[in-house]
C-alpha cells in the first residue's frame, strides 16, 4: 500500500494572536518549542534552530526563527508590538496542521489562532 500523500508537500500558515510576550522574547524558549513541535508532528530536525532578533521598525521588531527539517522547513516571525507569531510549516512528509497549531497555541499561551493549509503539487 502506498503511504505517500497525493501531493508534493503540505504548507501550513499558523497565525497566533495575543501570545505571551515573555516567551516570544526568549530565544531558548523558542528553540525548545521547535524541538517539541518537531517531535509532536513527526519531523526530524536537520541542524540547529536559528533564532535572530532584528527590526528597526517597532511594528515588526522581534525574533525570526528558521529550522531545516529533513523534509523541508519550519520558520516563524515573532512580532513583539502586536504579540503575534507567524509560523510556517512546509513538509513533503505528511503531518497534522491542526496538531501543530494547537501545540503552538498552547506553548505560547496564545488567545487564538488562524490556520491555513495548502497542498503543494
Amino acid at each position: 500500500m502506498n503511504q505517500n500523500p497525493p501531493y508534493w508537500g503540505l504548507s501550513s500558515c499558523i497565525d497566533l494572536y495575543d501570545c505571551d510576550l515573555n516567551l516570544m522574547q526568549d530565544a531558548p524558549a523558542i528553540k525548545e518549542f521547535v524541538v517539541r513541535l518537531c517531535e509532536k508532528i513527526g519531523m526530524r530536525r536537520y541542524g540547529e534552530t536559528h533564532v535572530v532578533h532584528f527590526g528597526d521598525d517597532p511594528r515588526v521588531e522581534g525574533f525570526s526563527m528558521m529550522q531545516l527539517i529533513e523534509t523541508s522547513l519550519i520558520s516563524a516571525h515573532f512580532a513583539n508590538a502586536s504579540r503575534a507569531i507567524y509560523l510556517d510549516v512546509f513538509s513533503c512528509a505528511p503531518y497534522d496542521p491542526k496538531a501543530a497549531a494547537e501545540y503552538a497555541k498552547e506553548y505560547f499561551k496564545a488567545e487564538r489562532y488562524n490556520l491555513q493549509s495548502v497542498e503543494r503539487r
